[in-house]
């Protein structure tokens, strides 16, 4: 009864969209001796190439019996693009920090100044 099997992989993006990326019929033939026992069997699927950051979403993989159907925790991928560097502002705050702080400083002292005369 469950030695014939489909694996479907799939993923849902940020709109909550479907999309099937690949799917396959097993048939598992049984040793003898093995009947009426719990088999595990691993299937791994490479999804290449992920083209671009629309392909950021959760992947899953389901398989369905004739009356029974398990589907996968998911897994979450985000894409960037190629040459993807974090932006820093830190050191541009700092100069503008600075810069602003000197410019008060001179101005304070030139007014300073001005007044004593």
């Amino acid at each position: 009864k469950y030695t014939k099997f489909s694996i479907s992989y799939y993923w849902i993006n940020s709109l909550d969209q479907k999309t099937f990326i690949y799917s396959r019929v097993e048939n598992i033939a049984i040793p003898s001796g093995e009947e009426n026992k719990t088999a595990a069997l691993s299937y791994d699927h490479r999804i290449m190439p992920l083209e671009n950051t629309s392909s950021t979403g959760t992947y899953y993989c389901e398989v369905k019996w004739n009356d029974l159907q398990k589907m996968g925790k998911g897994v979450f991928v985000l894409i960037r693009d190629t040459g993807y560097i974090k932006t820093s502002y830190s050191w541009e705050i700092l100069i503008t920090l600075t810069v602003l702080l000197a410019v008060l400083s001179i101005t304070a002292t030139a007014l300073l100044l001005w007044k004593r005369k």
